[in-house]
């Protein structure tokens, strides 16, 4: 007991640890496996009806017009029986509840998540699995941290981690998981923290590389030949990425805004009307992202039809993550991107004596479509390095990447679709500048453990034991209230050695605080006084283990430590 208390002590401070790491390793691993099953339950149900994974167009037109609406009775369905309110899920709703609930996951979300992700992939929706594997990522290690009654601080960076191996499972892009993590979900970079999450997605990585073998889907981009020839072109590529980003993530939170009035039944219904009759003409524009990249790539199309396919694609997209099919969104602008680049180096081969390889511009428009849409320039720039294997690639990435983003935010105002959607869907996602500072530390870390508890109530009594102690021990009345629970009243002195007159002894009666929780949570149940303190328990709000004063808060927040 002693030595757990102790460790959650070590866990409750911002700070590297080896508790922490192995932890990171554990639910790294645990979080690779529930992604693992996530996969091979969605290819389990695809490989029934489909000749080869995301080959939608060996089904029969009148089959692509069914298998989404039959998909959708089965969403709603599950959806019913754990609750419609539980049917937020994915990237977005992580966010959330890595600001307001320290990244513990409602189970029901979790299983709605797994159960309706799978069959929304399964049914040819343009959804993608990293939605699903961030939050099913979150979900597992944030259990293991809150099954172990860890400090919520901790119980955060688990949360982390598990996103960061879920990520990782899902592309086998161990680095560009971590930099999505810190730059896309964390939005900061603390070393105590980074530590654990790049040993989460070194796990993730290895557990699917072994189950599923080192090679990742995207086998086109083996030989770059981009030089310095193709740089205005990729320029050009760029501004257009920047263009389209911004109208798909406007149009998207526009549908999300608009049809939140309506129950999510005709919601889900819509979207899968309008992904079957699209699918019943475009079957290429079913799935995340392989079966549009396949077509693009391989087949040598016609450039009008590369732009059918771009519009059912997106509208595909918007339709079913603005009605709210379950399911995640990279998996579909990687394969958005990939049509625009490959349309533009069509076009440049009639205008420019220059050889394009559509290869080439497909996996740059990939990472100048994610970078604009999500607002993450670095996290996509380490995907496509990853993706293609070849380091060559940052140069020509980067000069697409920054044309991109600077044409989304610098003329249009573009920002991540992420944030766009917690706003529209008015989900707290912000917390003030001091509250964030102060969840980063767990109470059981910086409490007050030297305390003296008395039952006597006269102030003279109190004022003699105060002028005994130590300066860093606190003295507190321990009483029972009119409906007979106790009570812990810490008494104080202006000045603690040499001033113990009555006149000058105050009395501040402490409020109850879990020990799992923050210096956040602390601060906000005294910042309206600007005095007292809380006290500490663990299971019996009877047992105090420890205080924390606002002059500690306060004192911390100036000089990084309460003493």
């Amino acid at each position: 007991m002693k030595t757990l208390i102790q460790l959650k002590k070590r866990l409750a401070m911002p700070q590297t640890s080896w508790q922490l790491c192995l932890l990171a390793a554990v639910g790294g691993l645990a979080s690779a496996m529930l992604v693992v099953l996530f996969v091979f339950a969605t290819e389990g149900i695809q490989s029934f009806y489909l000749s080869e994974k995301d080959d939608y167009s060996s089904l029969s037109s009148l089959s692509r017009f069914q298998l989404p609406i039959i998909g959708a009775v089965i969403i709603l369905f599950f959806a019913w029986l754990t609750g419609y309110k539980y049917i937020r899920t994915g990237i977005p709703f992580v966010l959330h509840r890595l600001k307001i609930a320290n990244g513990v996951m409602p189970l029901r979300n979790t299983i709605n998540q797994f159960i309706g992700s799978t069959i929304a992939l399964a049914s040819g929706f343009s959804v993608g699995r990293e939605g699903p594997a961030v939050h099913l990522g979150a979900a597992c290690s944030s259990y293991i941290g809150s099954k172990l009654n860890l400090p919520y601080n901790a119980i955060r960076s688990l949360s982390a981690c598990g996103i960061a191996a879920g990520i990782a499972a899902c592309f086998n892009t161990p680095i560009a998981a971590v930099l999505f993590v810190m730059e896309v979900i964390l939005r900061e970079y603390k070393v105590h923290i980074f530590i654990p999450v790049m040993i989460a997605a070194i796990v993730g990585s290895m557990t699917t590389s072994s189950i599923f073998g080192l090679a990742h889907e995207f086998e086109y981009f083996t030989t770059i030949t981009l030089n310095s020839q193709h740089y205005p072109t990729l320029v050009i590529l760029g501004l257009v990425l920047g263009v389209i980003a911004f109208g798909f993530n406007r149009y998207l939170v526009m549908i999300i805004k608009h049809s939140a009035r309506f129950h999510i039944v005709p919601r889900i219904l819509t979207a899968a009307l309008i992904s079957g009759i699209l699918g019943y003409f475009v079957p290429f524009a079913m799935g995340t992202d392989l079966s549009a990249i396949d077509f693009s790539l391989q087949q040598n199309p016609e450039l009008q039809l590369l732009l059918g396919l771009l519009i059912a694609k997106i509208l595909m997209t918007i339709t079913a993550l603005g009605l709210g099919i379950p399911g995640g969104i990279i998996g579909p602008i990687l394969g958005i991107g990939a049509i625009v680049g490959t349309c533009v180096s069509i076009v440049a081969v009639h205008f420019l004596p220059i050889d394009f390889q559509a290869s080439d511009f497909a996996l740059m428009g990939m990472a100048g479509f994610m970078a604009a849409t999500l607002n993450a320039p670095l996290a996509a720039l380490l995907c496509v390095v990853e993706m293609s294997n070849q380091i060559e690639i940052i140069v020509p990435a980067m000069v697409v990447i920054t044309s991109s983003c600077i044409s989304s935010g610098q003329f249009f105002r573009n920002r991540s679709i992420f944030i766009m959607q917690l706003e529209v869907q008015g989900l707290a996602y912000r917390r003030p500048p001091i509250e964030k500072s102060l969840q980063r530390v767990g109470v059981m870390g910086v409490m007050q453990e030297k305390i003296t508890l008395i039952s006597d109530n006269d102030n003279k009594t109190i004022s003699e034991k105060i002028s005994s102690q130590t300066p860093h021990q606190a003295v507190i009345i321990k009483k029972s209230n009119t409906q007979g629970e106790q009570e812990f009243i810490w008494c104080q002195a202006e000045d603690h050695h040499k001033n113990t007159n009555q006149n000058l002894l105050t009395r501040h009666k402490l409020i109850p605080l879990n020990h799992q929780s923050t210096l956040a949570e602390a601060y906000l149940l005294l910042v309206r006084e600007r005095a007292g303190g809380v006290y500490i328990y663990q299971n019996n709000s009877n047992d105090i283990m420890g205080i924390i004063t606002f002059d500690a808060i306060r004192t911390y927040l100036l000089k990084g430590k309460t003493q």
